[in-house]
């Protein structure tokens, strides 16, 4: 499971001043005197001088993310649990397996790591605003840990193992979320923010790659519950990371708009859910994130039928299974390092609109070079994500924030579960290339649609259209 780092409480939307350079604030708060010596600007390509004269070079792009002493605890615990997370899921499907000779509660293993993302993400998500970050943090990986060794223990049966499988899964969006809203009091809300996220996408895409690898390797010379033990470790470490390497920081709505002192946490949870999808530019942002992640998981979940149907062999069944984390990895850290925040932003929905369209290969059955390099260029169109960040760390208000992104990450992994059983789905009634190239013409359509949403939503055109309606009303009445 993945790691991060704490978060302000009842504090205003500015946020207050790490340790470490910060972004600066946004424009309408410029006026705010400054805390500390010269923070780095939003813009990567402008700096401000400091107090005594012109400022001394500092980091940019991610080295600048890495400058900052909490994020690098954060990012090395995001590292040690997201590797011990995959190992123990191949390590716990081979278990599943060797103890029932089951292919489908061995696949159901797997499938038990999203399906509980839902539940964890809408009735918990109260967790991540209503305690001090750290500690909801911490709290969450020692109850990963303690869930995953019982799994070592011989007794335990295969109910109990998907039992405890779906507990770790249904803490997860919590734990994500919660880290999600510590990152803006770590880094701010500005551009070191986007790429601090960029950089866990970065290693969650990564893991999967070098993850399953290492776990393979691990089970060649382990035994199952040898291999999940490394997954306790991993736990455990990075709880001590961030226990120790992130500052206490406290709850950011112990009152307030959505939480009560004396309300129920599932009544905190589904009211900060109805406060968020009610909002509608939030809404519209997060289905942004939501739907192309829906649509572009279907070549994946249909990967081993197609490589089946070219007559491919399983080495490039392990192509086609990569060739879009390849492609996003790539995609990221070159937009997160080359571009500047303005372009980032520039590039969302253009990005967002087309992220698809490279799916329509399989329409003709493409063979591998072709459909790696579909795949790739797809898994490159996720890097609106990086501004897409930026604009719903704006839209969301403070006290609102843990909840919006547990439930942004519960809602994200959900729908993935759910594109790959649709995809399924349809494969049994249509050859498995149609249903690809369906998948993304079907999100195009909803893509687009939810583009022009998304525009109607800005707050900048809203603002001037209000502007001219009131120039209207001005000019009529006389």
């Amino acid at each position: 499971m993945p790691t991060d780092s704490p978060a302000p409480a009842d504090t205003p939307r500015t946020p207050p001043a790490p340790a470490a350079p910060v972004p600066a604030p946004f424009p309408e708060r410029a006026a705010l005197p400054d805390p500390g010596p010269a923070p780095t600007l939003r813009d990567p390509d402008a700096q401000a001088p400091g107090p005594g004269g012109p400022a001394p070079a500092t980091p940019r792009g991610y080295r600048a993310v890495f400058a900052v002493a909490e994020f690098r605890a954060v990012f090395a615990a995001h590292l040690l649990s997201l590797l011990g997370v995959v190992v123990s899921e191949l390590a716990l499907t081979v278990l599943v397996y060797d103890l029932t000779g089951s292919p489908l509660l061995s696949a159901l293993t797997f499938a038990l790591g999203l399906l509980p993302y839902i539940v964890g993400g809408t009735l918990f998500a109260g967790v991540a605003d209503r305690y001090p970050a750290r500690r909801v943090l911490v709290v969450c990986d020692l109850l990963c840990a303690a869930c995953v060794a019982v799994m070592l223990v011989p007794a335990t049966p295969v109910a109990g193992l998907l039992a405890l499988r779906c507990l770790v899964a249904a803490i997860a969006p919590v734990f994500t979320g919660t880290r999600m809203a510590a990152l803006t009091d770590i880094l701010g809300e500005g551009d070191l923010y986007v790429l601090g996220r960029s950089l866990l996408r970065i290693v969650s895409q990564s893991a999967m790659l070098i993850g399953f690898g290492a776990g393979g390797m691990l089970l060649t010379v382990l035994s199952p519950r040898g291999a999940i033990t490394v997954t306790v470790v991993t736990f455990l470490c990075s709880a001590a990371l961030l226990r120790f390497g992130t500052q206490d920081r406290p709850a950011r709505a112990t009152t307030g708009e959505g939480a009560s002192a004396g309300g129920t946490l599932l009544k905190e949870s589904l009211s900060g859910a109805r406060l968020v999808l009610g909002d509608r530019r939030i809404r519209a942002l997060m289905l942004l994130f939501w739907l192309p992640a829906m649509f572009v998981v279907a070549p994946e979940a249909l990967a081993a039928p197609y490589a089946d149907a070219i007559g491919a062999s399983p080495a490039a069944l392990g192509l086609l299974l990569c060739a879009m984390a390849v492609g996003h990895i790539g995609a990221e850290l070159f937009v997160g390092s080359a571009l500047s925040p303005r372009n980032r932003s520039r590039i969302v929905l253009p990005v967002a609109t087309v992220g698809l369209l490279p799916l329509l290969v399989y329409a003709v059955g493409p063979g591998l070079p072709l459909a790696l390099a579909a795949l790739a260029l797809a898994g490159a169109g996720a890097a609106y994500v990086i501004g897409l960040d930026q604009w719903f760390v704006d839209a969301v208000p403070q006290e609102l924030r843990g909840r919006a992104m547990t439930l942004l990450t519960a809602g994200l992994m959900t729908v993935q579960g759910l594109g790959m059983a649709l995809a399924g789905l349809a494969a049994e009634f249509f050859p498995v290339h149609q249903v690809v190239a369906g998948s993304g013409i079907i999100g195009t359509v909803c893509t687009l649609l939810l583009v022009a949403e998304v525009r109607r939503t800005d707050p900048r055109r809203m603002s001037y259209t209000e502007e001219r309606d009131g120039a209207d009303r001005h000019v009529t009445s006389r």
